[in-house]
């Protein structure tokens, strides 16, 4: 079911710039369930996989909410350049973009990466991986900097690929990622808000739950 989807968008390394021939396309969406659901024990689920391969959808207010915390992957939603599908909901939602944005997205982009860093084999490093830590960075690093993340790659694409095809030494790979860590580090919050305009997105969220009673 995909009939109660306001958003889809493609998201990955086709929205990254960053696809090859062999990249799938993934997708990431909002739905919102009938709010008359929400009045039973058992509640709509707050996110689901598919119709289509490489498909998941947040329920909205789960979306809100994880946007709210400055989710990586859910900001970048919003910042897609590869639209599907958008209502009138959804369009409301891309354009409420920026209330979601705050100074605490400097330490989630990081902290995804500094996950990713901590997972690779040093001796051995999947450099996939590798050039998806880059690319946090480099997003996080965007969206303090201009207030929002760095979603299609440009200037930064060709480098980023060769990390990919292992052509970087991973001395230079390491070089790459401390140096864009102490640049998130000297701005703390940047142009960024201290705190997310949580009061519009709850306004949002209202507002969609009424048009679907």
């Amino acid at each position: 079911m995909d009939d109660d989807l306001i958003l889809s968008v493609v998201t990955g390394s086709r929205a990254y710039g960053l696809h090859t021939g062999a990249s799938d396309t993934d997708r990431r969406g909002v739905f919102a369930a009938p709010t008359a659901a929400f009045w039973r024990l058992d509640k709509p689920p707050t996110h689901r996989d598919g119709p289509l391969p490489e498909q998941f959808s947040w329920e909205v207010e789960r979306f809100c909410r994880l946007a709210l915390e400055a989710n990586p992957t859910v900001l970048e939603v919003l910042w897609s350049p590869i639209v599907e599908v958008v209502t009138p909901a959804g369009q409301r939602l891309r354009e409420l973009r920026g209330a979601f944005v705050s100074a605490r997205a400097r330490r989630t982009f990081a902290g995804y990466a500094d996950d990713q860093f901590r997972r690779l084999d040093v001796t051995a490093p999947k450099w996939k991986q590798a050039m998806h830590m880059l690319r946090l960075l480099l997003s996080g690093l965007h969206l303090v900097r201009h207030g929002e993340p760095l979603v299609e790659v440009g200037a930064h694409r060709e480098r980023l690929l060769a990390v990919r095809r292992g052509e970087v030494p991973w001395a230079e790979v390491d070089a790459w990622r401390a140096a864009l860590v102490a640049e998130l580090d000297a701005e703390p919050g940047g142009v960024l808000p201290a705190e997310p305009d949580r009061a519009r997105v709850e306004e949002f969220l209202v507002g969609v739950r009424r048009e679907n009673l």
